[in-house]
């Protein structure tokens, strides 16, 4: 007899996402340090291994991806060599490039980082951040709204990484078309449009981008001030709910009359990087599927803390989170 957990997990299968925001290749060059450079104080890598991976707003596709779902990115990319190599990542992993457009005006993100002696010496960022203009935003609204027209879209996802393809005119748009159709909306945002992400459904800032965003300062440990501040920010976005990470200190979630505080899980932590990617990633599926946000916070907040039991950014795991969700209460919270 299959579990609750069974069943909602098979009920990810196949889920039409929408993940609208900064796409980037992240670069490695791994290698030997042996001797410093006679030109300047620097250590000489001799490189061994290169490999280019998909990161920013594509990693939340690759966790989507894990959990079964079927995501389809957005973004405007470059018209470039970088492009290039983007696409043919994509389609190596199997995610739909149905969204993505090239703008004549744009770069393609890529990050470098170098990697010597399993230590990061060096990132090196050949980007833009420059918003798009109204033209390539149209353009992008567009092909966004033509793919809520084509399939079946059940939870929309902002990611933002403050590199300009998402801009209050697109937020203000695209959450407009959504609610029409009454698709849900998340968002894992940044500071530049913090404010914008107006009558979206479930907002998820960490704790930096909360005291940011609003410009306070509070003791998130006391939970009078955790709940002002997170009704605070419910208020300023008319936003259905706020979900908080606290990193070692777990989840906050509220919809203004529920309030929730999940601790975080007692782990082995080896990285950190790419936590968000996967909190923003269930929590969507989740919600996706009707479940109480009690639910689909606490499977978010096992998520994000198995991955950082892996070196590097890694998506999840389905099986490792299905058996870790097992333990939970089976009860589902109204």
């Amino acid at each position: 007899m299959s579990s609750y957990f069974d069943q909602v997990f098979e009920s990810f299968n196949g889920t039409h996402v929408l993940v609208i925001g900064d796409v980037m290749i992240d670069s490695y060059l791994w290698g030997k340090v042996e001797r410093i450079s006679p030109e300047a104080p620097v250590p000489i890598v001799s490189v061994t291994k290169k490999e280019d991976r998909l990161g920013g707003a594509a990693n939340v596709a690759l966790n989507l991806q894990a959990m079964g779902a079927s995501p389809i990115l957005c973004s405007m990319i470059g018209d470039d060599d970088n492009a290039v190599k983007l696409l043919n990542i994509l389609d190596k992993q199997g995610i739909s490039q149905k969204g993505i457009i090239k703008g004549a005006h744009r770069i393609t993100t890529v990050k470098t980082r170098v990697i010597g002696h399993h230590q990061h010496i060096l990132r090196v960022d050949d980007e833009t951040d420059k918003n798009l203009d109204a033209a390539e935003t149209a353009a992008l609204h567009t092909r966004i709204v033509s793919l809520m027209d084509e399939m079946k879209i059940e939870v929309i996802i902002f990611e933002d990484y403050d590199k300009g393809v998402i801009t209050p005119s697109l937020i203000g748009g695209v959450v407009a078309e959504a609610r029409k159709r009454n698709i849900p909306v998340v968002v894992d945002p940044k500071k530049r449009n913090f404010l914008d992400y107006k009558e979206v459904t479930l907002f998820k800032p960490n704790l930096k981008e909360l005291k940011e965003g609003l410009k306070i300062d509070f003791d998130h440990t006391n939970p009078t001030e955790l709940r002002e501040a997170a009704l605070k920010l419910r208020d300023a976005l008319h936003a259905d709910m706020v979900m908080i990470t606290l990193s070692e200190h777990g989840v906050f979630i509220t919809d203004g009359t529920h309030d929730h505080h999940l601790p975080a899980h007692i782990r082995n932590i080896s990285d950190v990087s790419g936590a968000g990617d996967t909190v923003i990633s269930v929590a969507s599926l989740g919600l996706a599927k009707k479940l109480a946000p009690a639910m689909f916070a606490a499977l978010a907040n096992l998520a994000g803390g198995l991955v950082c039991e892996k070196v590097g950014v890694v998506p999840i795991d389905k099986d490792n989170l299905l058996q870790e969700a097992l333990l939970l209460d089976e009860t589902p919270e109204p």
